[in-house]
Formats: C-alpha cells, structure tokens, sequence
C-alpha cells in the first residue's frame, strides 16, 4: 500500500508527535476495481486489531458512489498517544504489506471543532 499526506508538509508520522485528545483519523483509500474484496478483508483485520488498542473508540468505513473503488475511513481515538502507540505498533505495521499493490492512502488526524449554534467541540 502507498501512503500519501493529506498535508505534504506536515504528514501523519509528524501529527502523531503532537499531543492532544480525543481525535479523529480520517483516511481515504483508492485502489483498482479488482483488489476491493481483498482491500475490504485486510481493512476488517486491521480495523479488529484496532478495535483491541487502547484508546480506541469506534471506525467507520464508507463508500464512495460511484464505480471506483474509494472509501473514507472514520476512526475516533481518546487521543494521539493512544493512536501513535496503535499506529507504530509493529504488529500494525506488519499488517500493512497485506494491502493490494494498487491502494493509495490519505490518513490525517483531526479535532472537533466548535462552531456557536451549529456543532460542539
């Protein structure tokens, strides 16, 4: 699997120094057409081992619409600490490898943001 940043300049492996709680990892996958049944069994393995760490809170994984394969995954951790500790796991990073050849992905890490009137923090 290829990894891209959302944010050349200041990529995943530098968000995760930084502290701070809860947040939330959005990642978009691409891939080709033919790899979706096994992209979707690996990211179920993935997601279940993510499941066991601490400071895992809950993911979800969408569909785009349309005929290529593109999914956002939403996952919620209590914080950067407790993502970075299940990120550089090595038994995570292990995992990786077993992604198709043709997926792309796009995580970043965001905090709610409250908006007077329209959403909380």
């Amino acid at each position: 699997m290829h990894i891209h940043p959302l944010d050349p300049a200041f990529p995943i492996e530098r968000q995760v120094a930084i502290d701070a709680a809860p947040v939330v990892l959005v990642n978009v996958f691409t891939l080709e057409t033919a790899d979706e049944q096994m992209f979707l069994q690996v990211w179920q393995d993935d997601a279940e081992f993510m499941k066991r760490q601490a400071g895992f809170i809950s993911t979800q994984l969408h569909r785009a619409v349309g005929e290529r394969p593109t999914y956002l995954n939403y996952a919620v951790w209590e914080s950067t600490a407790d993502f970075r500790a299940a990120f550089t796991n090595p038994e995570f990073r292990a995992k990786l490898s077993a992604y198709p050849s043709s997926a792309t992905a796009t995580p970043h890490l965001f905090q709610k943001v409250a908006v007077p009137g329209i959403c909380v923090a």
